[in-house]
């Protein structure tokens, strides 16, 4: 596949050719953050048959569980939430305490990584929100690519768009936004993970603060 061949697409035409080159074996994995918004609503005007699921670390901001209330009020549609292999209290018990301050990696791998490996082996292709501009380990993302780690075309329908371009497209289209992007969190994961970014830092450097680390290993 020449991934190259798709790089001229424009988000909406690369949902398009997804949805018709892959059908029911393409699904959508949303964090509800404002990337996802734009690409939920483009699904849920063009292609709303498209499968659309949620890693539920059970970890995430109450402000993000109650976007995701108003997003499926909004479409009149209940998502997918994917659940770790462990609950909370059995990754304590195997694990630990408060593993995430001592080795995110490993918690990321059992609360995410893992279970996104288990739910992506039922479908051909998946779609994310992750743009260039978001960090240097996503700089030179294509729009197209074929995913190594999970074995399956990976789809980046936003990968050239800029900040502006994305809060545009939410306030023209109104969409439900967590609040938490209004005080400073360009990029929200985990509660206990996430910080509100400092004026000149980085959109992910809120993220795993003080740990050599700008991703949970979704996109590595």
């Amino acid at each position: 596949m020449d991934h190259d061949v798709y790089e001229h697409y424009t988000a909406l035409e690369l949902i398009h050719w997804a949805w018709e080159k892959y059908g029911s074996g393409l699904t959508f994995a949303s964090s509800f953050g404002k990337e996802d918004l734009v690409i939920l609503d483009l699904l849920m005007r063009h292609h709303p048959q498209v499968d659309i699921f949620f890693l539920d670390t059970d970890l995430h901001f109450q402000e993000t569980y109650g976007t995701i209330s108003r997003l499926e009020t909004h479409y009149g549609r209940t998502f997918t939430r994917v659940k770790p292999f462990l609950s909370l209290k059995e990754q304590t018990l195997r694990h630990g305490e408060a593993l995430w301050s001592r080795d995110p990696d490993f918690c990321c791998n059992l609360r995410k990584v893992e279970p996104l490996k288990k739910y992506l082996s039922s479908f051909s292709a998946w779609i994310t929100g992750i743009r260039r501009e978001q960090s240097p380990t996503r700089a030179h993302m294509k729009k197209v690519e074929w995913d190594r780690k999970f074995q399956l075309v990976k789809m980046n329908p936003l990968v050239d768009w800029t900040e502006k371009e994305v809060w545009s497209y939410i306030m023209e289209r109104n969409l439900p936004y967590n609040p938490l992007h209004d005080r400073n969190y360009p990029s929200i994961g985990c509660a206990v993970c996430t910080r509100p970014v400092k004026q000149g830092e980085g959109m992910r450097s809120g993220r795993w603060s003080g740990f050599n680390k700008v991703e949970c290993g979704l996109h590595q």
